[in-house]
């Protein structure tokens, strides 16, 4: 199947040399850079927008609204498939029952469901991430990958007393991202609870079962029972957690920060050798 990727190594030997640099700024930080607003796009291109548009044009899409509903649902399908590619190659029926739960997983977050926790990542003062002992890999992947996209998050502390230190300067403006799965975690419970009680919103994304925190979430994630193997649950998660970053990118002016942090990572290789 052709996708938004396949179309830009096709074209890009034969681009001029401004689309050129708008579609490698694309492939570079691809699907967030492509999610941005046409105009920031041809900032960090260094090109005008209509130099980006014109790629667009170029690589068939009717629109730049087309164009990035298309890079939407190929960044959906490839978390589906990278993460059923990370669990297994067995081709039996296990590995069709993995495909099939995380599929579910995926198409459990609709539409209004995905803008709605979408909305409240970009919208929140501060992003507090946190999960049980084995959920907390999908909350630190949140704060990498959203920490690059805007400023204050962050993951959760271990130790009770860096946790309390957290909790002092939340607020109503402040979003607390709880992953929370069977056997469900009294630590993120007891934390969670106090966000709430300090008038933190509550973003949950849980099981079929849900957490005895679900009657606290503004924004509720439940997603299918498990499918077949003990690790599935994460492969769900961290697949969920791509789409919520796919569809918050969307809501982010991020150029400026990005740029910064590129050269900022480039002084410290540079420094570093």
């Amino acid at each position: 199947m052709e996708t938004v990727v396949s179309r830009l190594e096709a074209a890009y030997p034969g681009l001029p040399r401004g689309e050129r640099a708008v579609a490698r700024v694309i492939l570079d930080d691809y699907p967030f850079a492509a999610l941005e607003s046409l105009r920031t796009l041809a900032d960090r291109a260094q090109v005008s927008p209509p130099t980006a548009s014109r790629l667009v044009d170029r690589l068939g899409y009717d629109s730049f609204t087309d164009f990035q509903t298309a890079v939407r649902a190929d960044a959906q399908d490839q978390s589906r498939l990278r993460a059923f590619a990370a669990q297994t190659s067995d081709p039996g029926s296990a590995a069709r029952e993995l495909q099939d739960g995380l599929a579910g997983a995926l198409a459990a977050v609709n539409t209004p469901l995905l803008d709605s926790a979408a909305d409240a990542l970009a919208a929140a003062r501060s992003v507090w991430a946190l999960g049980g002992p084995l959920s907390e890999l999908a909350a630190d992947y949140l704060v990498r990958q959203l920490g690059a996209l805007r400023p204050e998050v962050r993951l959760v502390p271990g130790p009770a007393h860096e946790r309390a230190r957290s909790l002092l300067d939340i607020t109503p403006h402040d979003l607390v991202v709880a992953y929370d799965f069977r056997r469900y975690s009294a630590p993120t419970s007891a934390y969670v609870r106090t966000a709430r009680e300090r008038g933190a919103r509550l973003l949950l994304i849980t099981d079929a079962w849900r957490s005895p925190l679900a009657d606290h979430a503004q924004v509720l994630i439940p997603l299918p029972h498990e499918a077949a193997g003990p690790i599935a649950p994460l492969t769900h998660q961290v697949a969920v957690t791509e789409l919520l970053l796919v569809a918050t990118a969307s809501r982010l002016d991020s150029a400026a920060r990005l740029t910064e942090l590129d050269t900022l990572a480039a002084a410290l290789r540079r420094d570093g050798t």
